[in-house]
């Protein structure tokens, strides 16, 4: 359970507490006995960054940030930290944590806070007995937050994190637990709590649209696809056109007919974390009341070898009315989005953001360390994505985007191919869509980080919510600029 915030303006002397700093000392008023301090300080000027006492009635964690970091480099270093500390917290099991910063940056508190909610999730809801009733020990129920943070900083925190762990919630579930409806279903859910519209297409709608892409995928499976259209139009939007987010939700990816071998569709239901993403986003929008015209749009199926599955060597016709060769049954992700992505047309949109766990070569690429970018958007849009994804350090890295690359998705008996060869695919992928953007696009390939095999600190391994904190950052700081589109 995800803990509650509060803020607060100042600390009993019998509250346990995390003081941060950014020097060896103590401020007079972090209560401790005179040999508390000097053992504390003693450790500090030896270098410790992290230094424990326990008081019997009350526990002091103290946390150093690291000399020669400053800027983004040291709020990540502070989350990791909060991370490393989340044990022995636990083992301590405070109902509240006062959290409070001494010499060091004003968003240090915040940053803690983030770090520690965000590693202590746990996806647990299916356990007949969960690990805190075994052991007796949980996490803190509230997290004291004093003084340098405001209300709407608490308020953006609080969403901000909500939405992670819905995002994380929604990439868990197995398929058989959330398909197609069930994830169509959260999603509707979500907009009605947190206040954005959605409205969900049927399988009837969708043919009556010709959406090639999504129908094709869907061939295989015995659910129908459904293709989520979210909204949030708040009453004086900055923007008279529209941003649009789309979001690949493919609740579970067997591969189709190409099927996948080994282990690789072991992290498979995690196929929709795009789709997640895109939800969490509008979800802390929303609740923050941002004054920014959004769009999302999420195509939604699973891809199975069904009797009457798609093949290789079909040819489709999409949504915009171009045809498309099917060169491998797994590259399905690229075929439901540019249905989207070419319908997001209708709104004529400022931009279009898509996120989607795509290629393995964007993660062979680069890792769990960054997310792959391509685009053919302004630099404005970029930048300002950049600055941001180092500002919650979920960084974006960019791909080149010459048209060259064009080259490798052509076919023979239709206007494309679905898939290159084995150079360069993340960008193949990425120009395929491109194909179908009649509007400015930033492609984010999150194949990397949006599905881990193993804890990375704070992210929790298979489903991070990678995107939430990068987009929803982005689209706040772009309201801020009041850059009506002309």
């Amino acid at each position: 359970m995800k803990p509650e915030l509060r803020k607060i303006s100042g600390i009993s002397p019998d509250q346990s507490l995390v003081l941060i700093t950014g020097k060896n000392e103590i401020p007079e008023r972090i209560s401790l006995s005179q040999a508390e301090r000097e053992y504390a300080l003693k450790q500090l000027e030896a270098g410790e960054g992290r230094v424990f006492i326990n008081s019997y009635f009350k526990c002091t964690y103290i946390v150093r940030i690291k000399d020669g970091l400053s800027g983004y480099r040291a709020r990540e270093e502070l989350r990791k930290s909060a991370a490393g500390l989340k044990k022995l917290i636990k083992s301590n099991n405070h109902k509240e944590l006062v959290i409070t910063s001494g010499n060091t940056y004003r968003e240090a508190v915040a940053d803690f806070a983030e770090g520690l909610i965000l590693s202590i999730y746990s996806f647990s809801k299916y356990k007949t007995k969960a690990e805190d009733e075994e052991t007796g020990k949980n996490y803190p129920l509230s997290l004291l937050l004093e003084d340098s943070i405001t209300k709407s900083e608490l308020k953006w925190l609080d969403a901000l994190t909500d939405a992670v762990y819905l995002a994380r919630d929604l990439i868990n579930e197995p398929v058989n637990r959330l398909n197609t409806a069930g994830l169509a279903s959260e999603i509707s859910r979500t907009g009605k709590e947190a206040g954005f519209s959605v409205e969900i297409f049927s399988k009837g709608k969708i043919e009556a649209l010709k959406m090639g892409g999504l129908l094709s995928v869907n061939r295989g499976s015995v659910d129908p696809p459904a293709f989520c259209v979210l909204e949030w139009k708040p009453d004086s939007p900055v923007n008279s056109r529209p941003i649009v987010l789309v979001g690949k939700g493919v609740v579970y990816d067997t591969g189709g007919l190409n099927i996948k071998t080994g282990d690789y569709m072991a992290q498979m239901k995690g196929d929709m974390a795009g789709a997640a993403a895109v939800t969490g986003v509008f979800h802390t929008i929303a609740r923050n009341n941002i004054p920014l015209y959004l769009v999302g749009l999420i195509p939604v199926t699973d891809n199975r070898p069904g009797g009457n599955a798609y093949a290789q060597g079909d040819i489709i016709t999409m949504y915009n009315k171009m045809t498309v060769e099917i060169g491998n049954t797994d590259a399905e992700g690229r075929l439901i989005l540019a249905d989207a992505i070419s319908y997001a047309s209708k709104y004529r949109p400022e931009l279009i953001i898509d996120v989607a766990t795509l290629t393995g070569s964007a993660a062979i690429t680069f890792g769990n360390k960054a997310i792959a970018m391509m685009t053919n958007a302004d630099r404005k849009y970029t930048d300002l994505l950049a600055e941001c994804g180092n500002q919650v350090y979920e960084r974006v890295a960019g791909l080149p985007f010459y048209d060259e690359y064009k080259e490798a998705i052509k076919s023979e008996v239709a206007d494309i191919r679905n898939i290159g060869g084995r150079e360069a695919g993340a960008i193949t992928a990425g120009k395929f869509l491109e194909h179908f953007a009649e509007f400015p696009i930033i492609h984010l390939d999150i194949a990397g980080t949006g599905i881990l095999k193993k804890d990375d600190h704070y992210r929790t391994k298979d489903g991070p919510g990678s995107g939430v904190r990068l987009l929803s950052v982005f689209l706040k700081r772009l309201s801020e600029t009041n850059n009506k589109i002309k």
